[in-house]
C-alpha cells in the first residue's frame, strides 16, 4: 500500500493532534518485523497508530493511562451511588407520607391480609373480596391507599438491594486498584485536606444495617395488619420509618465526605473552614436528640390512640390549664391485643394524657433546640453567625411544626395539615441528624488540628 493511499484512508484529524501523535508514535519501539522493513512499511506502522490512539497511548503509558481509565470508572460508580441514596431519600419521605395518608383516612386495615390485598396481589373487585373476606367489605379507595404504600415500600427495598450490589462493586474495584497499582492491602488510603489519612473504602455496613432495617419495617408493616393496629406496633413502625430516613442522611454524607477526599475543590476547603467554628456541645445535643425521640415516639402514640382532639383549645386544654388526666391507662404498654384499634380504644381523660405529654415534649425540645442554636450563634464569628449555624434549620423546623400543631388543635385536624404535621416531624429529624453530624465532624477537624500539631 503506498504512502498516499494510506493518508487517504487515514487522514489527520488536526494538525496538532496529528502531530503529537506522531511524535507518541516515533517514542514506541519498533517491533521485530519492522526493524528491517521499507519505508512504505514503516508509514503504515505510524498510520496504524495515529488510527488508533487508544492503543498507542497505551502502549507509551503504560500502566499510568489505565489506572487514570480505572479511576474514572471507580468515580462514576461513586456519583452513581451518592444519586441513588438521595433517590432513595425521597422515595423514603413519600412512603412515610403515605403511610401518614393511609391511617389519617383510616385505611390501615383496607386490607385485611398481608402481603396481599384480599389474596391478591392487586386490589380485586368486590365479588372476589367477599368471597375472601366476607366479614370485611372492600372500600376500595381504602384498599388501594394501603397497597400503593407497600408498592412503595417494596420499591425501596429493591433499592437497598442495589445499593448494596453497587457498593460491593466499588469496594472491590478499590481493592483492585490499589493491589495493582499501589500494591498496598486492598485499602485505598489518601491524605485529605484536613491533613489526615482518611479511608476512602464504600461504607458497606451502613447498606446492611439499612437492608435489615427496612426488613424489620417490612415486619412491623405485617404485624400492623395481622394485629389490628396495635398502637405499640404503629408507632414503631413510624419510628423504624424515620430511622431509615436518618441512616439514608448518613449513609449520604458519608459518601459525599468519602468521595470529597478524592477531589479536593476549593467548596470542600471552605466547608472544613466553616466547620472549625461549630462548637461542641455533646451534652446539649445528646439530651436533643433524646427529646426528638421521645416527641416522635409520643407523636406517633398521639396518632396511633387517636388522641389529636383529646383537648379542645389552645394553650389550654378543654377549658382548663391542667385537665383531669389518666396517665396510668393512657400509657399503658401492656395492653392487650383487641379485635381491632381502629379509632382507638381509649377513654377521654387517658387521650387528654397522651396529647399533653405530646405539648409537653415539644415545649423541652424547643427548649433544647433554642439553647443549642444561642450557645453557637455567640461562638459563632459575627460575619459567618446566620448562614453557618447548623441549629437554624433545626429550630426553624421546630418553629414551623409547632406552628402547625396548634393549627391542627384549632381547626380540628384537618387532613392536609395533619399530614403537614407528619412531614414537618420528616423535616425536623432531617435537621437535626445533619446538625449532630455536623458537630461529629467539627470534633474530628479538631482532633486532626491537634494531631497535625502535635506532628
Amino acid at each position: 500500500m503506498s504512502r498516499l493511499a494510506i493518508q487517504k484512508r487515514y487522514p489527520p484529524r488536526a494538525c496538532a493532534v496529528s502531530r503529537a501523535r506522531q511524535r507518541g508514535a516515533a517514542l514506541l519501539p519498533r517491533p521485530p518485523f519492522l526493524r528491517h522493513a521499507t519505508t512504505d512499511e514503516a508509514s503504515a506502522a505510524q498510520a496504524f497508530s495515529m488510527a488508533t490512539p487508544e492503543l498507542t497511548s497505551d502502549l507509551v503509558h503504560g500502566p499510568v493511562s489505565r489506572q487514570a481509565a480505572s479511576r474514572r470508572v471507580t468515580a462514576r460508580l461513586w456519583r452513581s451511588s451518592q444519586r441513588l441514596v438521595a433517590s432513595m431519600l425521597g422515595l423514603v419521605i413519600l412512603v412515610i407520607g403515605l403511610g401518614a395518608w393511609t391511617r389519617l383516612v383510616d385505611a390501615g386495615l383496607g386490607c385485611p391480609d398481608w402481603p396481599g390485598c384480599y389474596g391478591a396481589l392487586v386490589v380485586p373487585d368486590a365479588q372476589t373480596a367477599s368471597l375472601h373476606s366476607p366479614h370485611h367489605p372492600l372500600e376500595g379507595y381504602k384498599a388501594w391507599a394501603e397497597m400503593i404504600h407497600r408498592y412503595a415500600a417494596s420499591l425501596l427495598g429493591l433499592a437497598a438491594i442495589a445499593l448494596l450490589a453497587l457498593g460491593w462493586r466499588v469496594r472491590r474495584r478499590d481493592a483492585h486498584q490499589s493491589q495493582t497499582f499501589e500494591g498496598g492491602s486492598g485499602e485505598a488510603k489518601v491524605t485529605d485536606h484536613w491533613g489526615e489519612e482518611a479511608r476512602t473504602r464504600f461504607p458497606l455496613a451502613g447498606c446492611w444495617l439499612l437492608l435489615g432495617m427496612l426488613l424489620v419495617q417490612g415486619a412491623f408493616g405485617a404485624f400492623t395488619v395481622t394485629l389490628k393496629l396495635w398502637p405499640q406496633v404503629v408507632t414503631l413502625h413510624l419510628l423504624g420509618g424515620l430511622s431509615v430516613l436518618s441512616l439514608l442522611l448518613l449513609l449520604w454524607l458519608s459518601l459525599r465526605r468519602r468521595a470529597a477526599h478524592l477531589n479536593v475543590t476549593a467548596e470542600q476547603h471552605k466547608a472544613s473552614a466553616d466547620a472549625a467554628h461549630i462548637r461542641r456541645q455533646p451534652w446539649l445535643a445528646t439530651l436533643a436528640a433524646a427529646l426528638l425521640l421521645g416527641q416522635l415516639a409520643l407523636g406517633g402514640w398521639t396518632s396511633s390512640n387517636y388522641a389529636g382532639l383529646a383537648c379542645e383549645g389552645f394553650p389550654t386544654c378543654n377549658g382548663a390549664a391542667w385537665p383531669a388526666m389518666d396517665w396510668g391507662e393512657g400509657f399503658h404498654l401492656t395492653q392487650d391485643v383487641g379485635p381491632s384499634y381502629l379509632h382507638g380504644q381509649l377513654h377521654g381523660e387517658a387521650r387528654t394524657a397522651i396529647h399533653m405529654a405530646h405539648r409537653g415534649g415539644a415545649v423541652l425540645l424547643g427548649a433544647v433546640l433554642l439553647a443549642l442554636y444561642w450557645r453557637q450563634r455567640r461562638h459563632l464569628p459575627a460575619r459567618t453567625a446566620a448562614p453557618d449555624n447548623p441549629w437554624r434549620w433545626a429550630l426553624g423546623c421546630w418553629l414551623v411544626q409547632a406552628g402547625l400543631g396548634i393549627a391542627n388543635v384549632l381547626w380540628w385536624l384537618p387532613l392536609d395539615l395533619a399530614l403537614a404535621h407528619t412531614l414537618g416531624a420528616v423535616a425536623l429529624t432531617l435537621a437535626m441528624v445533619w446538625a449532630m453530624d455536623q458537630m461529629r465532624q467539627a470534633a474530628r477537624l479538631k482532633r486532626a488540628s491537634v494531631s497535625q500539631a502535635l506532628a
